[in-house]
């Protein structure tokens, strides 16, 4: 009976030191593959990215309250007042995303937004103040700028998933989501009278 007792526990203790070794072979395993994430090219692409897309908030941000200055419409107006209040938030986001990556939060031209942004510019030149033509046009601009966001956040997000940086992901997720909105909403200004309005003009 003794020696029944004595195998059990034995066994039970082999599992254990078992379970225990398989744990921390999976915890070196992933801590392996972080470091390694963290010296090869593709993190050293996806940081790159970030800094691009930081260059493109940081100067949105800028952009957005003479848009907002140059509509007509008070909804339009009032829109982009939000979505900078928004960018703000964007680019306090990605400052996270940097410090968690232990990567210093720098801006990269982003060589998109800067044409976007001058496209805007030339569209508030060269339509009439007042009009719903220039409120039409301020919406084409705004939207190609949120596209451009969309799609680049979300593939962003996904770069972050496959190294596994889920909680980097999760904040690239939120902003995704808020640019996403943000399209819908300009949508629904346009659709809802801007555009009949303009086609009147």
């Amino acid at each position: 009976m003794a020696t029944t007792k004595k195998a059990a526990t034995a066994s039970k203790s082999t599992a254990a030191n078992t379970t225990k070794k398989t744990t921390t072979k999976a915890q070196n395993q992933s801590a392996t593959k972080n470091a390694k994430m963290e010296d090869n090219e593709f993190h050293e692409f996806f940081v790159d990215e970030l800094k691009d897309i930081y260059w493109a908030e940081k100067h949105l941000v800028k952009a957005l309250p003479k848009m907002k200055k140059a509509a007509t419409s008070p909804e339009l107006a009032a829109a982009f007042d939000k979505h900078t209040a928004e960018t703000q938030q964007h680019i306090e986001t990605l400052e996270q995303v940097f410090e968690l990556l232990d990567e210093k939060a720098a801006a990269k031209k982003c060589d998109a937004m800067a044409g976007l942004l001058e496209e805007a510019e030339g569209i508030i030149a060269d339509t009439e103040q007042g009009t719903m033509i220039r409120d039409a046009g301020l919406i084409l601009a705004a939207q190609k700028v949120e596209h451009y966001e969309i799609a680049t956040y979300g593939t962003l997000r996904v770069f972050a998933q496959n190294m596994n940086r889920q909680d980097v992901a999760d904040l690239l997720s939120q902003t995704l989501e808020n640019e996403k909105a943000t399209d819908v909403a300009l949508t629904e200004i346009a659709e809802g009278a801007i555009n009949a309005a303009a086609a009147d003009e």
